[in-house]
């Protein structure tokens, strides 16, 4: 069985806000996101979006776990993670 690679990954929407998700193909995600109903009700009323960061985790679990601290942080903090 091949083993499933998890991404944290956050966009920048057309309004400036951030979006933190995690997905198993950061490419197809971001496309979603952009053009079909399967992208987020957020980033879908907020297109365009832009990929401004990924970082890959060991499994589901562990991503989920940093999309959450991730999604706690503080704009500014956010911002310095993305530099």
């Amino acid at each position: 069985m091949p083993i499933t690679q998890w991404w944290v990954y956050i966009l920048r929407c057309a309004d400036g806000s951030l979006y933190t998700g995690i997905c198993t193909n950061v490419e197809r995600r971001v496309e979603e996101h952009n053009s079909s109903t399967k992208g987020a009700k957020y980033t879908r009323a907020r297109r365009p979006v832009k990929l401004v960061y990924q970082e890959q985790s060991e499994s589901r679990s562990a991503a989920s776990k940093r999309e959450a601290e991730i999604k706690k942080l503080p704009r500014a903090k956010k911002l310095a993670l993305l530099s």
